[in-house]
């Protein structure tokens, strides 16, 4: 009988973290990043914990793009010792404090700190977030696209979601925080997209906290501050923020998925290992050894 389900689930978890851990070692042994300063930025928001699984992520997206400089957002656990493989992995990357980040109004904690951060300094530079539970496994012609063309992406966050931005009275049957988006500003001609902050690129130069504040005030107002604070509420916001961008690209979700369980089809570029389907199946662990051994070529 197996007994691993009688568990608790934080036990659970940290078996699988120390699990993933222990099958991506191979990462450590990978060539380093090549930083180059061309306008690009690959932006992720990590701790101690996630140190393995960003050195997946980060170096299989930059084997695909071959550009761009790396930035972290140190959510304060990061260890002189990750400093240090960071250092020898990412080029020396920029590594910004969690406490240093103005926050004003915006709520502290959860990730709100890295919207924020990416808001604050794309003025100049293309702002790519990028998540640590994800993985590229090939080519990703569309994201090279959009940088190139300075349009912001954003990476759906289902098969069923429209592919392309739609009016806020469109969501007002969803569930969750969604549905306060249908009754929020009728008139003011805002967009919104179900998509997910774990895979976003935001462009150079577009807007920076002003309709952020003007989103997340509008959401108080419906749902609370209380609600307002907690990490989703970020996630819908980061959405937003891309979906009233002009013309933001929509990543085909045959090729740019978020792995609920199921196969992945065979020409998907990029996966992103979220919520309770992260460590089903060994799937995580068997698309990261495989953009390991890519990387290693």
């Amino acid at each position: 009988m197996n007994m691993s389900g009688l568990l608790p689930q934080r036990w659970r978890t940290k078996r699988e973290e120390a699990r993933h851990n222990e099958a991506i070692l191979g990462v450590l042994e990978t060539p380093p990043i090549q930083p180059r300063n061309d306008g690009l930025v690959i932006f992720s928001m990590i701790g101690t914990a996630a140190l393995l699984p960003y050195l997946v992520a980060v170096k299989s997206l930059w084997q695909q793009l071959r550009r761009g400089r790396i930035a972290i957002l140190d959510d304060g656990s990061l260890t002189a010792q990750d400093r240090a493989i960071l250092a020898q992995h990412c080029g020396d990357p920029q590594i910004m404090r969690m406490q240093d980040i103005p926050m004003g109004d915006f709520p502290q904690g959860g990730s709100w700190e890295r919207l924020l951060t990416i808001l604050d300094h794309r003025a100049g530079e293309y702002w790519l977030h990028l998540d640590c539970d994800t993985v590229t496994l090939g080519p990703v012609p569309e994201v090279e696209r959009a940088i190139s063309a300075n349009r912001s992406f954003i990476l759906l966050g289902d098969g069923d979601a429209p592919a392309e931005p739609q009016e806020l009275s469109g969501f007002a049957e969803s569930s969750g925080i969604e549905s306060a988006i249908g009754r929020m500003a009728p008139g003011l001609g805002w967009k919104y997209v179900r998509g997910s902050s774990g895979f976003a690129g935001f462009a150079a130069g577009n807007a920076g906290r002003e309709l952020a504040a003007a989103f997340l005030a509008r959401m108080k107002d419906l749902i609370g501050e209380d609600t307002a604070a907690i990490r989703s509420a970020e996630q819908v916001a980061s959405s937003f923020l891309i979906a009233n961008e002009g013309a933001p690209v929509c990543l085909p979700h045959e090729n740019y998925g978020v792995y609920a369980g199921e196969p992945w089809p065979d020409g998907c570029q990029f996966l992103q290992f979220t919520g309770a389907h992260r460590h089903e199946n060994g799937a995580f662990i068997e698309a990261s050894q495989r953009a390991i051994g890519q990387i290693s070529r």
